[in-house]
């Protein structure tokens, strides 16, 4: 069992879109500029918010979620994450109960709250309301015995509104929670969506003086020593540290990242150095060919589909990578990097060593948390074994695989994926702190391939 004192807080909103991402943006740039060391988290699966964190704090941002981790390991991520830093920022997921369905709030933004004993702050769009706004975070507030909501920040709130809005919420609910300021609307730094989220952090024009015109905002009308005060006032937070995979020898692991494949756990990423591995990072989209002397192969997901043409147009690194594959070489390729390895995205040739060929259904397909389960013996695991993940895609693959079976919480179910003892290729992203055996059988077989060309 350890202990670990970690000033923390949770960013939670009553929705998406309610201004949390720019709400976190704000606050961590402006605790950069003050120079305090900020770690940011993001509950659940999403990729592209923790970019945005990362590029403000200039250092990883990390996934606390309660369907891939069991509370002792969320914890130890926390506190591995943590481990220096001056404060914690968490920035929540849809809705403060939204979690996995709607008969109660597991996985949800409260649930981390309560798993790693936080104080959250909700954050209202207060655009078009007055008294609402406290019909709103009275029902946040009441609608769990434990909601550990301490503090309430107004978006889209404008500056005279703001006053009799802060009093109204402090004599309302008795010091329960402290209004903690207000960001107005600011249309020059809002971030652009696309059809899986915000568009990634590389792809936004002007980013760095968006994030500090919204710090300097922040510096003005939001109370940010009343946040550092109230993350301050966080418990000690006790776990016990998951059993992992010890170090070994090195070996050297490819890892494709451009603006095609950027969806990876940093956390996963690291469980494999922590093994032995050496990320060898490369582009698919410009690089000639694989890197040499490399013993894997990890194809993350992104958005292959908008840079299909490139892909497609750098033939000798489709060339290199089908031989690499055809030699065996232990390969990951999760959804968009799987779509690579297929023989074509849309018109667009691609790899070719998977005979699909990937479309857009114009529509979310198989959208949601699922359970993997392993129909054979493969690269990652043996048959039978499983691990959580997600599945979160606009497009598809007339030919997905039918190595393992996908089950959702609802109880749907469906079989997918390409797994041999070298390839694991499908729609289904996974993290590896889900289960760590699929981290160390991944190790073992880049491992063999270099014993295998020594």
């Amino acid at each position: 069992m350890m202990t670990q004192h970690i000033p923390r807080l949770v960013l939670a909103g009553t929705g998406s879109g309610c201004g949390k991402t720019t709400l976190t943006c704000a606050i961590l740039q402006a605790l950069a500029n003050r120079g305090l060391k900020a770690c940011a988290f993001k509950c659940g699966p999403d990729y592209i918010d923790p970019m945005f964190h990362s590029r403000i704090i200039g250092a990883k941002s990390a996934n606390l979620d309660l369907f891939f981790f069991d509370q002792d390991t969320l914890r130890f991520l926390l506190a591995k994450n943590a481990s220096g830093c001056d404060v914690s920022i968490i920035e929540g997921v849809m809705g403060y109960y939204d979690g996995m369905g709607t008969a109660d709030s597991r996985g949800s933004t409260c649930a981390v709250a309560q798993a790693v004993e936080s104080p959250a702050v909700l954050v209202v769009n207060a655009r078009g309301a007055s008294l609402s706004v406290l019909a709103t975070v009275h029902g946040f507030l009441t609608f769990q015995p434990d909601s550990r909501i301490c503090g309430v920040i107004l978006n889209q709130c404008s500056p005279g509104v703001y006053p009799p809005l802060a009093q109204a919420i402090a004599e309302r609910f008795g010091g329960r929670v402290r209004p903690l300021g207000y960001l107005p609307s600011l249309p020059d730094c809002a971030l652009e969506s696309r059809h899986l989220g915000l568009v990634t952090a590389a792809e936004v024009a002007g980013l760095r003086e968006k994030m500090n015109t919204l710090a300097a905002q922040a510096e003005e009308t939001l109370d940010l020593d009343g946040l550092l005060s109230l993350a301050r006032s966080a418990a000690p937070l006790s776990f016990t540290p998951p059993m992992l995979p010890q170090a070994r020898e090195p070996v050297h692991i490819a890892v494709a990242r451009d603006r095609a494949f950027c969806f990876y756990y940093e956390d996963s990423l690291e469980l494999l150095c922590d093994m032995g591995a050496q990320l060898v990072p490369f582009s698919p989209l410009t690089d000639p060919a694989l890197p040499d002397g490399v013993h894997g192969l990890y194809l993350g997901g992104g958005y292959p589909e908008l840079y299909a043409e490139v892909l497609s147009e750098n033939r000798t690194m489709r060339a290199s990578v089908l031989s690499a594959l055809r030699r065996r070489l232990p390969c990951i390729a999760e959804c968009g990097g799987f779509m690579y390895l297929t023989s074509a995205i849309g018109e667009r040739p691609m790899v070719g060593f998977l005979a699909g060929q990937c479309h857009d259904t114009g529509r979310l397909t198989r959208f949601g948390y699922i359970t993997l389960r392993a129909e054979r013996d493969c690269l990652l695991c043996r048959a039978g074994e499983a691990i959580a993940g997600h599945e979160f895609h606009y497009w598809d693959c007339d030919s997905p695989g039918d190595s393992f079976t996908a089950v959702k919480p609802s109880g749907k179910s469906w079989r997918c994926a390409f797994a041999t003892d070298h390839l694991y290729a499908g729609f289904p992203h996974f993290h590896f702190y889900a289960n760590p055996g699929f981290a160390d059988r991944f190790y073992q077989a880049c491992l063999k391939e270099k014993y295998r060309h020594d």
